[in-house]
């Protein structure tokens, strides 16, 4: 008796254990249940994100959407479709806010859609990574594009963002460049005043979409 009792208590005990193994996970916290909206840069697309897509899973968050657009076309009409893609997850998700991870050429899009066409009551957090934030002089080479054109300094695109808050709202900013980026020139330029400005030690322009030490600080910074 006694070892057949032994034999019960034995089974149920590696029938908890099993339990605990295929139990689903817990939901996710308030904080890494907000939707992530990335937008990638020029001659870019949704593929950028990979690294920083498993990043973000591996910490809790199972809301992540990628934005394409034409990267060739104005940075106000991809600004308009980010305002589109915006939309979509808050009624998709019944969220009231998102956050938004950009890069280089992403960093205009997600300006002029957060201080041209009020894109900043709907959002939570703004990380731009290597962002083209106030233009770069290595869009000279590529000026056949109206979205290069628009991210030089001085252009008219340029001088419009300028004429407003670089942080509206009451979303939390971040920035992260680097004096190795080699495409944002000057480096200096993906700084937003209002922002929290990380300046990593010597990272290419191209690595930080791979750098996840820079990903996961973005991840806890968008989960604070």
């Amino acid at each position: 008796m006694r070892i057949r009792q032994r034999l019960i208590a034995a089974g149920a005990a590696l029938l908890a254990a099993a339990a605990l193994v295929v139990a689903p996970a817990t939901p996710a916290s308030a904080a890494t249940s907000t939707p992530v909206i990335f937008v990638h840069g020029f001659i870019g697309n949704s593929s950028n994100w990979t690294t920083a897509l498993s990043v973000f899973r591996a910490g809790g968050f199972t809301r992540l959407y990628t934005y394409d657009y034409n990267w060739a076309g104005s940075n106000q009409i991809s600004a308009a479709g980010l305002r589109d893609k915006v939309n979509q997850v808050k009624a998709q998700t019944g969220a009231s806010k998102v956050a938004i991870v950009n890069h280089s050429m992403g960093g205009l899009v997600t300006r002029w859609y957060l201080e041209e066409l009020g894109g900043s009551a709907n959002v939570s957090h703004v990380a731009s990574i290597a962002g083209a934030n106030h233009g770069t002089t290595y869009a000279g080479a590529c000026l056949i594009n109206v979205s290069c054109i628009e991210m030089y300094p001085g252009s008219l695109f340029l001088l419009d963002l300028a004429d407003g808050d670089e942080t509206p709202g009451t979303a939390k900013y971040g920035t992260w460049y680097s004096a190795c980026d080699g495409i944002i020139i000057p480096y200096t330029s993906t700084r937003l005043t209002g922002a929290t400005n990380n300046n990593v030690l010597c990272e290419t322009h191209l690595g930080f979409l791979t750098n996840t030490n820079v990903l996961t600080q973005i991840r806890s910074f968008i989960a604070a």
